[in-house]
């Protein structure tokens, strides 16, 4: 019966009980959808793991280039390992369905672990941790040890499903079909994951709904196995009646050269496209996971048609597919530079964020759907171009899996780490396309015929002009992002240039303002309200404390907040930490006078790392630590909000020690507002509120915590000033004429808002759920009534202010709730 079974060519078996060709024909396909349903189920926890490991990871070795680079080199290198390993270390005499079912039950157990040990490490890690490279070797150590386990399962996956199906021209179509399932179950997890379950729940919900998902492909794995016993002699044919007759076997070498480059250009891409859509969209994790989401749509799209393209000719195909995907990134390329920043798009017609989410998942199909459909071509190509006769389907799929994988790892470190700083997005593309026409030569050339020639060199000179036309991003796309078409009065561009963890911009405008611009964001300028904010950041924490001697600012910005400083004579120590390194001399030519030229200082010490890395790794104490990092909409800042590094801040803090936090009222909700409250007073319950409004109306807050508590001595805090003539001059050019005036920011405290943030909720490592609120309320212009709603609460701090009578009226009249 096994022998009548065989008739159906693409399984290698199915249950001997079969009674006859045809109903054993239904049945194998039958079974083969369910293991596309399997499959599916496989990609969606895959996806829900990556997100979850991803965010959880960045939390100890730092969110910078360099961590995401090992952290996606080692997420990668597993998935190629196991690929690899799976054919070499299982015997293909064992039931696939079993081993398919070992493999996801264990993804499960891994993933659950890997919740579970990570913090545990974190701290081993935080004790040891270093920079430079010995501290890029220590966070590949921790990534690996992580991510090493799990992946290696899922790598494996695939080449053990795909020996449930021959290396047939039918077989090697479904194994694409297979990847295909694989792909589109992948985007569900993605959406699940980004748009509900991390935004109402947490890391922990995230992962132990992956695993149940593994769990049960598994369970239904276990029992397709029992029910369908296999016989790994069953696939046999003639090669005549597996290939066609006539078909040469050609050498896989060039087919997995050009699968590898593939790979290369699909997540050297990925990096480029995502950060100039996040620049022009707006970086929120909803957005990441919509770019994720449609490269993954082109993927599966792709795979279903590349899989039946690939029953006739696959190596040809393989070939012209490539071309074509040179062309689809000169579509992207178009489409970033010349189409979507000018769509007549206003985000800000509407409040909810759910419109605009459609908004802009139609405007990532329109520019990176066309070359993901290409690249999702790829793979199944690859597979029937480089199938043998006979061969090990699960060895076909290891090798081809491995070299795409490899490519791609090359990409993503390449292009994320290398050539973006160093060539720019641009030309970036233009290597793209420069890739994708050497992965069609690769596998075209050796088999070419005298009219093939002609097209491929016809197809290489289009090539060469496509490269030529690509254009840059507009200037104020990437200074103002999603506001470019709303934005008036922008001026003209002093500075641009792209670093490795952001792009920056600084521009001046018609009425002489200069504006610091960093990923489509103006992070500071010369305006008074900007100004004012970034002298309260320093001045206030520098003459609350009695005598600071050791200061770290976090973020350099326009370098405003860590040259007020500066002017402190008292100040011995200026610790400044950067992510990008392209911050601190750009914004030292253009604010030089406004920061006091602080980076040439000799107190100051420029630590070029991702903040909550530093201050977790670092043994240095300090009398004041003061953070300016981006809205916390932005993924990822919403690490540098929680109760976990406020913690780790307050252990960094010498006793009496002042911690500031900057916090935006603008582009956000009043839920928004009360998390973040909410979360520094729990660490911090003597914390205050400090105001910085514009004409009287609501901007944006500091909050002030210390280690220990005290009053504040407003007579102390004057006389510094009277004998000090730099800092008078600073902190006037700031509209604050006296103490009096600085401390009249005063806008209330933790004790006094406690009713209004009953309920609300505090931002911790293992949810982050900030980042999800916030992009949710970035749409809101509330900013005036969340503080009018503060200051229904505020009351005159008695106690807090200590002085003469003159100076404590003039602040208990401006400080009075209005």
């Amino acid at each position: 019966m096994a022998q009548q079974a065989s008739n159906s060519p693409a399984l290698a078996a199915v249950s001997s009980s079969s009674p006859g060709p045809a109903q054993a024909r239904d049945v194998a396909h039958r079974h083969l959808v369910l293991l596309l349903a399997l499959f599916a189920g496989s990609g969606c926890a895959a996806l829900i793991y990556e997100i979850v490991w991803f965010q959880l990871l960045q939390l100890a070795i730092g969110s910078s280039a360099v961590s995401l680079g090992v952290l996606l080199g080692t997420y990668m290198g597993g998935m190629c390992l196991g690929s690899l390993a799976l054919p070499k270390w299982i015997s293909a005499r064992q039931h696939p369905l079993r081993v398919y079912a070992t493999l996801e039950a264990g993804i499960g157990a891994l993933a659950v672990l890997v919740l579970l040990v990570v913090p545990f490490l974190d701290r081993i890690y935080a004790a040891i941790a270093s920079h430079g490279l010995q501290g890029i070797t220590l966070r590949a150590a921790l990534a690996g040890v992580c991510l090493l386990p799990p992946t290696l399962l899922m790598g494996a996956s695939l080449p053990a499903l795909a020996r449930w199906v021959k290396s047939s021209p039918e077989g090697v179509s479904w194994l694409g079909f297979l990847y295909g399932s694989n792909i589109a179950g992948a985007v569900f997890g993605c959406l699940l994951a980004g748009f509900y379950l991390l935004r109402v729940y947490d890391m922990r919900v995230a992962t132990f709904a992956g695993a149940t998902v593994n769990f049960a492909v598994a369970f239904v794995s276990y029992l397709l196995a029992n029910r369908t016993p296999y016989d790994d002699k069953a696939g046999e044919h003639p090669v005549s009646e597996v290939f066609p007759v006539g078909r040469p076997r050609t050498a896989a070498a060039p087919v997995y050269m050009a699968i590898a480059l593939s790979g290369m250009t699909a997540l050297g891409a990925e990096v480029v496209w995502t950060r100039l859509l996040s620049i022009m969209i707006g970086a929120t994790v909803y957005t990441f996971s919509i770019i994720l989401a449609v490269f993954l749509i082109g993927l599966g799209i792709g795979s279903a048609l590349g899989s039946v393209a690939g029953r006739r000719r696959p190596r040809a195909a393989l070939g012209w597919c490539q071309l074509l995907l040179a062309a689809a990134i000169f579509w992207t390329a178009y489409a970033l530079s010349d189409s979507l920043p000018y769509w007549p798009i206003n985000p800000f017609l509407t409040s909810s964020a759910w419109f605009n989410f459609q908004v802009d998942m139609a405007r990532c199909l329109w520019a990176v759907l066309p070359p993901a459909i290409f690249w999702g071509a790829s793979f199944p190509l690859a597979l029937a171009a480089a199938a043998s006769p006979g061969q090990d389907s699960g060895r076909l799929v290891g090798t081809t899996y491995a070299a795409n994988t490899i490519g791609a790892i090359a990409g993503a470190i390449g292009f994320s780490i290398l050539f973006v700083p160093w060539i720019g997005s641009r030309d970036s593309e233009r290597l793209l396309i420069a890739i994708s026409i050497a992965a069609a030569i690769v596998v075209l050339v050796p088999a070419i015929r005298a009219k093939s020639a002609v097209a491929l060199a016809a197809a290489g000179a289009i090539g060469i002009l496509m490269m030529s036309r690509v254009d840059d991003v507009p200037w104020l796309a990437v200074a103002y992002g999603r506001r470019m078409l709303t934005s008036t009065g922008v001026g003209a561009p002093l500075y641009r240039g792209e670093g490795r963890d952001a792009s920056i911009v600084v521009s001046k405008t018609d009425g002489g303002a200069i504006y610091f611009h960093v990923s489509g964001k103006v992070e500071a300028s010369t305006e008074p309200f900007d100004m004012r904010l970034q002298r309260m950041l320093g001045h206030l924490p520098a003459l609350i404390h009695p005598d600071p001697k050791s200061v770290l600012i976090v973020g350099f910005g326009a370098g405003v907040t860590a040259g007020t400083f500066v002017v402190h004579p008292e100040v011995q120590k200026i610790r400044i930490c950067e992510i990008e390194k392209l911050i601190p001399p750009t914004s030292t030519r253009y604010f030089n006078i406004q920061n006091y030229n602080v980076l040439n200082d000799p107190r100051t010490q420029v630590v070029y790392d991702d903040a909550r890395h530093y201050v977790l790794t670092t043994d240095q104490k300090f009398d004041i630590i003061t953070s300016d990092p981006i809205h916390p909409w932005v993924k990822g800042t919403a690490t540098l909000y929680s109760k976990e590094y406020f913690e780790i801040c307050k252990r960094h803090l010498n006793p009496g020690g002042v911690v500031t936090q900057w916090v935006p009222l603008y582009e956000s909700d009043p839920e928004t507002i009360k998390t973040e409250l909410a979360t520094f007073f729990d660490v911090f319950p003597n914390g205050t509120i400090w105001a910085n409004d514009i004409n009287g109306e609501g901007y944006d807050v500091v909050l002030l915590g210390q280690n220990g508590g005290g009053k504040i001595d407003m007579d102390q805090m004057q006389r510094r000033i009277d004998r000090n003539g730099r800092l008078a001059s600073s902190l006037s050019e700031a509209s604050f004429k006296s103490a009096a005036d600085l401390l009249s920011t005063y806008a209330g405290r933790y004790t006094d808002l406690k009713p209004w943030l009953a309920g609300a909720h505090v931002n911790t490592d293992l949810d982050l759920r900030l980042q999800y609120l916030a992009g949710m309320g970035l749409n809101y212009n509330n900013a005036d009534a969340i503080k009018r709603e503060i200051a229904r609460y505020a009351q005159y701090p008695g106690g807090l202010f200590t002085g003469s009578p003159d100076l404590l009226r003039q602040v208990q009249f401006a400080a009075a709730p209005r």
